[in-house]
């Protein structure tokens, strides 16, 4: 670790005005506090990109319930590494303490005097990996430069110090964003092994930077690949959701089926990257682009669709031999690979794809358009037909019908009629016919 390259205000193309205001807010209040206060991230990198950031990270020297102090709209949230949430309406700004890795030889230590204090072996044992698990989770306060090395990739690396207004930069960052460069801060085959699902980070991040990959990431992913499948698969297919909404799916996946990334998480999707996968992908993207921020149409359920009907695979889980010995009424789990799918999810997409048919048929009429527009999976069947239809006239032509139908609006207000179902009415009970008590 050497000293930082600091941009000062006029040698960088950063502006205050670009930020996000509650963010700069926060930054404010900390910085008057005499706390250190940066921008901290992937938005630094997006804003020098001229990029439109997804989200304003800060971090800060300040802790946790110091943070919490100065914020009325401030909660406390995770059980290893406490981070605050600063919440302004719907919008959070995330405000983590700087933070450093932990080394081996601290490590050790930290792991014997655990082994002392336990009376039994097993105590021992479990104190141990108590330990290691606390590590990777970076469960230690640091200074902005550990916090900095810290970091996967040195594009992700550079701060903003709303106090002197300059780019702070400790890894190199800066060069290897002129490059259009993704590298590792440190070794990859280290990095990965602490955390397989950096290799689709680096991945991802070059397909929707168009950046190229270092070589010894690379390398590292032709080594470690098989690593991936240790993770948890309910923060894989998380990532695939990600990659999905960024407008660069198809390169994305493009990259992950030539690096073999997809084997160990979804064998049957590695064989079935062909041009009908990739025809598909590239018209998520082309919609997706359409389009400043990420918008609510793009479902989990037209993400999914548009993975898994190109590669023709089921939509219904296969049904076991036998019952299971556990619960014989519990339904088969519905997957691709190792990655869970949501049965709401799944069903939702059958319904959508059902509903294909009825939207394009010319014969159609007025009142099957409105009984169409009650249905639960309308909406995104639309989008669907938008995305995949390649029928841009109907598509138009069922916008205009939904605006007319908006139109008939009453004046009073209200929803639309024919877009809203109405309440169903209650039936009434019938009302039992009176008996006399009988007599003693």
């Amino acid at each position: 670790m050497g000293e930082p390259l600091v941009i000062p205000r006029e040698a960088h193309t950063l502006s205050r005005k670009l930020i996000d205001s509650d963010a700069l807010k926060v930054l404010y209040r900390l910085h008057e506090h005499r706390h250190v206060a940066y921008l901290v991230g992937g938005s630094v990198r997006d804003l020098l990109l001229g990029r439109k950031p997804k989200d304003f990270d800060i971090g800060t020297s300040a802790h946790p319930y110091e943070v919490k102090k100065l914020f009325r709209n401030c909660w406390i949230i995770g059980r290893r590494f406490r981070l605050a949430h600063v919440r302004f309406g719907t919008k959070t700004i995330e405000v983590a303490t700087f933070r450093r890795q932990v080394g081996a030889d601290e490590l050790t230590a930290t792991a014997a005097d655990a082994v002392a204090d336990t009376p039994s072996a097993v105590a021992a044992a479990t104190a141990a990996a108590d330990v290691e698990r606390l590590v990777h989770r970076d469960n230690t306060f640091g200074t902005p430069e550990e916090d900095a090395f810290r970091r996967d990739f040195t594009i992700n690396a550079l701060f903003y110090d709303i106090g002197s207004l300059s780019i702070i930069d400790y890894a190199g960052g800066l060069e290897d964003l002129r490059a259009g460069l993704v590298r590792c801060i440190g070794d990859p085959n280290e990095r990965f092994r602490e955390d397989p699902v950096r290799m689709l980070r680096a991945v991802a991040m070059a397909a929707r930077l168009d950046f190229r990959m270092d070589p010894p990431i690379d390398a590292a992913i032709a080594v470690h690949r098989d690593e991936i499948a240790k993770s948890a698969p309910a923060r894989l297919i998380e990532e695939f959701y990600k990659l999905l909404r960024t407008g660069s799916a198809e390169r994305a996946f493009h990259m992950m089926a030539e690096r073999r990334l997809l084997e160990s998480m979804a064998p049957e999707l590695q064989h079935a990257a062909n041009d009908a996968l990739w025809a598909s992908l590239a018209r998520l993207d082309t919609y997706r682009r359409r389009f400043d921020d990420t918008p609510a149409t793009m479902t989990n359920a037209i993400l999914l669709g548009s993975l898994l009907v190109p590669m023709n695979h089921p939509l219904r889980a296969p049904m076991p031999s036998k019952p299971s010995d556990d619960d014989p009424r519990k339904e088969p789990r519905i997957a691709l690979g190792m990655l869970p799918l949501a049965r709401r999810d799944v069903e939702h997409l059958r319904h959508v794809l059902t509903l294909q048919k009825r939207l394009i048929d010319p014969a159609i009429t007025p009142r099957g358009r409105h009984g169409l527009m009650h249905r639960g999976a309308f909406k995104d069947a639309l989008t669907w037909l938008e995305v995949h239809g390649g029928v841009p006239e109907v598509v138009e032509h069922w916008k205009g019908f939904i605006e007319a139908a908006r139109a008939q609006e009453p004046a009073g207000g209200g929803a639309p009629a024919a877009v809203v179902e109405a309440p169903r009415r209650r039936r009434r009970r019938r009302r039992r016919p009176f008996r006399p008590a009988p007599t003693q």
